[in-house]
């Protein structure tokens, strides 16, 4: 028998139909620190690395400072076994490093980022976390400071998403506002069908993610490339649109992927939101039907680490 049509979510009342958006220019080191101060509020940046030598060094060098000027308290870089001496980069840099798989073992192998993301949170003492993307070109301060801007300094907000511009670098050639492929014809279109509050964020698959600890620990992590879409529709499930804030941090470089190697991340960006879909009620059996297209394949849902909160960390 066919499935049902999934049904579009309905909006939380009172909502606006857009997160709060904002420029990182209005969120200055000095300010961040002195807001950090004065609520006496401790600050995690984590950075989930594979095979990120090239750039970690740069981007730990350039937030340094700020952890001296009291924008941040502590600089994280989770590796998973690079192979190019990521490890020994970021250590000399001045972040402290842990290796993905000795995090919490007991949960088996590392299943991606989304997975190092989770257990990332068992080391992170901040009260504030912030990730950021450890493969950006060009890495400048105002991608930290802009997120942890509306945090400390707006009332209200617990998830902050970057947005920016993404360049398609290819054959010598760039090409503006070209890049993020999957985000424009998948993770768009999907949030604004089945998400219509949700439509007007503008990097749904963005990297650059600030939020509170209370409310991370709260969140389920999908393992893989589906974590930031399914952190962004859980985040908004607990604290509406209201809680969510948009920052604009201008541009993003980092390595474009061929087209081909993006459909693996399309589909795992498909099943976390049919996955969610399916949890409420309004798709049934999508999200656990082998799926697959050309040589990728996605045999089920992508795994799910529970919430922290629930869980005893060794």
């Amino acid at each position: 028998m066919p499935s049902p049509a999934a049904q579009p979510a309905q909006a939380p009342t009172n909502e606006r139909p857009n997160a709060r958006l904002f420029h990182h220019s209005i969120y200055s080191p000095r300010r961040i620190a002195r807001a950090r101060a004065r609520r006496g509020l401790s600050v995690s940046v984590c950075l989930p690395a594979r095979e990120c030598a090239r750039t970690v060094g740069q981007i730990v060098s350039r937030l340094a400072p700020l952890q001296a000027a009291g924008a941040l308290d502590e600089i994280v870089v989770v590796d998973a076994a690079s192979r190019d001496g990521t490890a020994s980069v970021a250590t000399r840099a001045g972040a402290r490093v842990y290796q993905q798989a000795e995090l919490m073992p007991a949960y088996g192998p590392v299943l991606g980022k989304g997975d190092a993301m989770w257990r990332a949170l068992s080391v992170l003492s901040g009260e504030f976390f912030c990730y950021l993307a450890a493969a950006t070109e060009s890495f400048s301060a105002h991608f930290l400071t802009g997120l942890l801007g509306p945090l400390l300094c707006e009332p209200g907000v617990s998830f902050v998403k970057g947005y920016y511009r993404r360049p398609l670098t290819a054959g010598g050639l760039s090409l503006a506002d070209e890049g993020g492929r999957v985000n424009h014809l998948v993770a768009r279109p999907a949030l604004a069908l089945f998400y219509p509050p949700l439509a007007g964020v503008r990097q749904p698959l963005a990297g650059e993610v600030a939020a509170r600890r209370s409310l991370l620990e709260r969140l389920p992590f999908t393992t893989g490339y589906g974590v930031e879409i399914g952190m962004l529709i859980d985040a908004w499930r607990e604290v509406g649109l209201e809680g969510i804030a948009q920052v604009d941090l201008e541009e993003h470089r980092n390595r474009n992927q061929p087209l081909a190697a993006l459909t693996s991340m399309a589909l795992a960006v498909l099943a976390t939101i049919a996955a969610r879909l399916e949890r409420e009620g309004r798709l049934i059996g999508p999200a656990s039907r082998p799926v697959g297209t050309g040589e990728a394949q996605l045999g089920s849902a992508p795994v799910e680490r529970p919430p922290l909160a629930g869980v005893a960390v060794a």
